[in-house]
């Protein structure tokens, strides 16, 4: 199938069976995919965070809003986050990464000032969480990106002060009662040639 199939097929999950499991093999295929995720310089100024405990999302439910019930029925909530610490992630680039890199990093991203280097980071992370949606849709697995968190709290209880937490997606496989599903609601989006022009 193609990956175009596979995004047309894909759609957000709005309720999960607990008896469907993801496998070990697919979990770790989908570290090793975020792991090579695209970004700016190769800054990587990320972490992915892994919750497939019970008792761990359920804490996590109770920081997402009316996520609650996708979080506590889903398989694993992937929990992404951008490094919080500017100092930090000088340091480690400047071990990590060529000079060239780290020269434009210091030329075009720092006199920006802390806020916009944050909103930097970011970005960086979305393009993880692009790579991340794609890639389940790509193995069949059911996603929810879910802004609707407490980052705050989730913070708290992943107890990194390192990283602050952007956004969390809930995985696992659709219950057979799911609503949102294409075939009973069908995708809505813009029309082609509203979204997309050629010169």
């Amino acid at each position: 199938m193609s990956f175009l199939t596979s995004m047309q097929e894909r759609y957000t999950t709005k309720a999960y069976d607990p008896s469907k499991k993801i496998s070990e093999a697919e979990i770790n295929q989908l570290k090793e995919i975020l792991q090579l995720s695209p970004s700016s310089i190769n800054s990587q100024p990320w972490k992915f965070t892994f919750v497939s405990s019970d008792e761990a999302k359920a804490e996590l439910a109770k920081a997402s809003y009316f996520n609650d019930v996708k979080i506590n029925k889903c398989d694993t909530v992937v929990v992404f986050s951008a490094i919080n610490d500017v100092a930090l992630f000088e340091k480690l680039i400047a071990e990590n990464l060529p000079e060239g890199a780290v020269a434009y990093y210091n030329k075009l991203i720092k006199p920006l000032g802390e806020t916009e280097i944050k909103a930097w980071f970011g970005r960086q992370v979305y393009l993880a969480l692009g790579i991340f949606l794609g890639a389940c849709a790509d193995m069949k697995i059911d996603a929810t990106p879910m802004e609707g968190i407490e980052p705050d709290k989730y913070d708290a209880l992943l107890n990194d002060p390192n990283y602050k937490t952007l956004v969390a997606v809930a995985i696992g496989h659709r219950a057979a009662e799911d609503t949102n599903q294409p075939d009973r609601k069908p995708k809505s989006r813009k029309s082609l040639n509203d979204v997309v022009e050629s010169i």
